[in-house]
């Protein structure tokens, strides 16, 4: 059977995505940290987030380096689109060595400026693999009640993070074109290679 690999931030959304996609496939979940930054509590809540979905296999990478490269050299305002798109990619190179056959995204339309249909368009040409995201019409509301009852909420309740190198006003449009040019400021592949070698596996 083809297995998923999740994203799993430290939201509300990723774990109801992981759920609903586990009832199908087998999933595996992958967490990006900002440990240099933030310290290691984002892994620590990831790491309860995966066992309170009955997970097996926990990936995670701290991608500090390459937060802090794209705040350094690339324009800000594409800070979240940038950020995404180096996470898929570091995901779909996991993917490809640990024999997952697509990703599984938290991400719902229009919610965060990351996720007008522009940007999502953008993220998703960043990879070639599959991206599912079981959430992508649902309204908050819905979520927080599955959240609710599959016992996430409380755990995912709680200032989020993944902000905080980011604009106060963020681009809400993009095109692939013009994130390549950005990418082109980059180490990129050492990026994304570093951010490999360095992941840890945690077996729950």
């Amino acid at each position: 059977m083809e297995k998923g690999l999740l994203l799993l931030s430290g939201g509300i959304d990723s774990p109801v995505a992981g759920h609903i996609a586990a009832e199908q496939t087998p999933v595996a979940a992958l967490h990006f940290s900002a440990v240099k930054f933030l310290g290691p509590q984002s892994e620590e809540k990831a790491l309860k987030l995966a066992k309170k979905l009955n997970l097996k296999q926990l990936f995670l990478v701290d991608l500090s380096q390459g937060f802090k490269e794209i705040v350094k050299k690339c324009e800000h305002k594409y800070y979240f689109v940038l950020t995404k798109r180096l996470m898929f990619r570091v995901a779909e190179k996991i993917a490809q060595k640990q024999n997952f056959s697509f990703l599984i995204s938290g991400e719902n339309l229009g919610q965060v400026s990351s996720q007008t249909l522009s940007n999502l368009t953008t993220i998703t040409r960043a990879v070639k693999i599959p991206i599912i995201r079981p959430l992508l019409s649902f309204d908050k509301m819905e979520t927080v009640n599955l959240a609710q009852q599959i016992n996430t909420l409380q755990i995912s309740t709680g200032p989020e993070t993944c902000d905080f190198l980011g604009p106060k006003h963020p681009a809400t449009k993009s095109s692939h074109e013009e994130m390549l040019n950005e990418e082109k400021k980059l180490n990129y592949e050492k990026i994304i290679n570093d951010a490999v070698k360095q992941m840890q596996i945690k077996k729950l």
